[in-house]
């Protein structure tokens, strides 16, 4: 058995209360994922991010990435430490992506083939292979709760012809996913102590800015029955109304039963707003990146916190906020940090960016869960 998957309420506007059953525990949704790149979400301790946010429950799925645990330490490495949960001591939900955007990113370092995509490591330059098959056994040896479908992440903007060409490789990629998946998911390193329970694994929806592709896309990944499914491509430069007219289409034809993840957005009024559109799950790098860059996220807007005005400012960063950070430390301190250089600075405004976030989803819950 892989996930389960059950909602409580929904809304007239589509938004979805619920709660996905994971080998390592349950998630409420809708999620926001915080993202664990390299089995480490940037500047934040584990047990900190198992204790921040509304009720002090933390977060209770994170995100790591298959391209970069592949290319340092290794997944095979991994999966002779027990997995990523044990080797990064995470005992929560975890999901992995499929590297097809990390891929995707490589502009001028990869050739995309039938096969596969040939790539150049951003790190020493040396020559790699991700094929559909490699990259579903990556992610059974890093054995995180739920696995990502290999895929193309097309380029904006994309002519309708490049859309579809790119959208059909995907969705041939996708079967080779599954093929490969359904073959070897027995083998994932805590298969036995987790009482034979397997990985899910999620198609990635494709297709460009164009709806007809959108549908298409949709129909032929749910034809394929995956265990969920993500809406991909999208937040690569297209305006957000273009975002959002996307997402609102492409929910029309994905299962209500299974849950729907769209990847890498966003700013926090943006997950709200898909949220209460019926988006189950999301992620972004966004709350730690601008954290350690000095930009946090308040009830009353987003603070560059090393302007000078907070200089002396003993409040904190955000008066409406419950967070650690709020509660015990001022403006005008984390400030000097940044000011002074110490990662003191960046780890305390991830904090409690991190913690906005969360926030931000248990009140949504909360209101789907009215009504």
């Amino acid at each position: 058995m892989g996930l389960t998957f059950e909602v409580s309420k929904t809304t007239a506007a589509g938004g979805r209360r619920g709660v996905i059953g994971l080998p390592h525990g349950d998630v409420q949704t809708p999620v926001f994922m915080p993202v664990g790149t390299v089995a480490s979400v940037k500047a934040v301790p584990q047990e900190t991010v198992e204790t921040i946010g509304a009720g002090g429950r933390g977060a209770e799925i994170i995100l790591a990435n298959t391209y970069h645990l592949y290319l340092r330490p290794g997944h095979e490495l991994v999966r002779r430490m027990g997995g990523v949960h044990k080797f990064m001591s995470w005992r929560r939900p975890m999901l992995t992506d499929s590297g097809g955007f990390q891929v995707f990113s490589l502009k001028g370092l990869r050739k995309v083939k039938e096969e596969g995509v040939e790539f150049r490591s951003h790190l020493d330059g040396g020559k790699h292979f991700f094929s559909p098959e490699h990259s579903m056994a990556v992610q059974i040896a890093l054995g995180a709760d739920i696995m990502m479908a290999f895929d193309e992440c097309t380029e904006h903007p994309a002519t309708w012809q490049r859309a579809k060409d790119s959208m059909e490789m995907t969705h041939r990629w996708a079967q080779r996913s599954l093929d490969y998946f359904q073959a070897h998911a027995s083998e994932v390193p805590w298969h036995e102590e987790r009482g034979g329970r397997r990985q899910s694994l999620f198609g990635i929806v494709q297709g460009g800015m164009h709806k007809d592709l959108r549908t298409q896309s949709a129909e032929t990944l749910v034809a394929m029955d995956f265990d969920g499914y993500a809406i991909g491509g999208l937040a690569v430069g297209e305006e957000r109304d273009v975002t959002r007219e996307m997402i609102a289409h492409t929910l029309e034809y994905l299962p209500k039963d299974k849950p729907r993840y769209v990847m890498g957005v966003g700013y926090p009024d943006e997950i709200e707003e898909y949220a209460k559109m019926g988006v189950d799950m999301m992620d972004c790098v966004l709350p730690t990146r601008a954290g350690r860059h000095g930009l946090v996220f308040t009830s009353q807007g987003r603070v560059n916190i090393k302007n000078k005005i907070h200089e002396e400012d003993g409040g904190p960063l955000d008066p409406a906020c419950t967070c650690s950070v709020c509660a015990r430390y001022s403006r005008g301190y984390i400030r000097h940090l940044f000011a002074a250089g110490e990662a003191l600075g960046m780890t305390l405004a991830s904090v409690h960016n991190l913690a906005f976030y969360l926030d931000t989803m248990e009140r949504v819950r909360g209101e789907i869960a009215e009504g």
